[in-house]
């Protein structure tokens, strides 16, 4: 197996841990949905769900992680503009 095959199977074994961490962590109760960790939480695990799923060629996965990623990123704007307001 290549390096490059490891980083995108570590990508994509890492970005399942931080997405299901921050979903039991929010379940929990220990995390917000809207914090800014949940947030970057999500956003690193949709990165590299983006990065294995596009190299095995899975376009529904990608593009749902592409989205997620955009969501994450989209909300931790709306948190860093309503933060500068106050």
């Amino acid at each position: 197996m290549s390096v490059l095959a490891i980083f995108v199977e570590a990508a994509g074994w890492a970005g399942a841990a931080l997405i299901l961490g921050s979903y039991v962590l929010v379940s929990l109760g220990r995390l917000e949905g809207r914090s800014r960790t949940f947030q970057w939480l999500n956003v690193a695990g949709a990165a590299g769900f983006v990065v294995n799923s596009g190299w095995h060629g899975a376009i529904p996965s990608t593009a749902l992680n592409v989205v997620w990623l955009g969501v994450g990123l989209a909300t931790l704007w709306s948190l860093r503009r309503g933060r500068s307001r106050a």
